[in-house]
């Protein structure tokens, strides 16, 4: 599956469709906290931020990844949990996403590009 860039909203439901296509009830995804943008599809965060960094600009600081599980509700919906979120330059030191600040954005963003 190619990685496609999310500017618009899209239905949970393509989420759904992708889990299944790969992983069975996942999909990553890579939100770009400074464009409202993210990353999905891909086999490895990595790959979703080089993709956001080529084609849309995307800065290694502003780049976090995530787990999605579409059907999972609220709280099990997101998890922060991605390598490329070891950023000791940036103040992050852990798989996770140690900032409140950026996992509310994250959430944010998300909540604006995935729909019911």
């Amino acid at each position: 599956m190619k990685i496609k860039i999310i500017k618009e909203p899209i239905k949970k439901n393509e989420l759904v469709a992708m889990a299944n296509e790969k992983f069975g009830n996942l999909v990553k995804a890579v939100v770009d906290v400074r464009q409202g943008i993210m990353a999905i599809g891909g086999e490895l965060h990595a790959d979703e931020e080089v993709v956001l960094s080529e084609e849309c600009d995307s800065k290694r600081e502003d780049t976090w990844g995530v787990n999605l599980y579409p059907l999972n509700n609220d709280s099990d919906f997101i998890e922060f949990d991605s390598m490329i979120n070891l950023k000791p330059a940036y103040g992050n030191r852990t798989r996770g996403i140690e900032n409140p600040e950026t996992r509310k954005k994250i959430e944010e963003i998300i909540k604006e590009l995935i729909i019911e």
